[in-house]
């Protein structure tokens, strides 16, 4: 995870271009970004609301990608599939699951970068 967290440290201190004051709004912009993705996503889950889901989706895809999250964008794209085939069926909520792990590791390295702990 160390290489993980200074390769996202790079990225954003790379996008801030070496403004630190700006790193660290960037930081906590990303931090935002991930817990609105986590609270969205569960609460359409619960809703049953694919609609909710595809926008949330798209609306938060061009951060998840310049950030690199990849394992995110991947279960992300996963679970677009699934409800395209089979709704929200056992299947969905396997990968609800692992997103939701993927969502949690994401935003405790995040929060990690902004308490300065690299």
């Amino acid at each position: 995870m160390a290489d993980i967290q200074s390769d996202l440290d790079q990225i954003i201190f790379n996008v801030a271009e070496g403004d630190l004051e700006f790193k660290q709004e960037l930081t906590s912009a990303i931090y935002n970004v991930l817990i609105e993705l986590k609270n969205i996503y569960e609460e359409a889950v619960v809703e049953k609301d694919e609609y909710k889901i595809q926008q949330i989706r798209h609306k938060l895809k061009p951060t998840l990608v310049m950030f690199e999250f990849n394992s995110v964008m991947k279960e992300l794209i996963t679970g677009k599939e699934l409800l395209d085939q089979n709704g929200f069926d056992q299947s969905f909520y396997h990968h609800y699951s692992e997103l939701q792990q993927q969502l949690k590791t994401a935003i405790s390295l995040v929060h990690s970068l902004t308490q300065g702990n690299i």
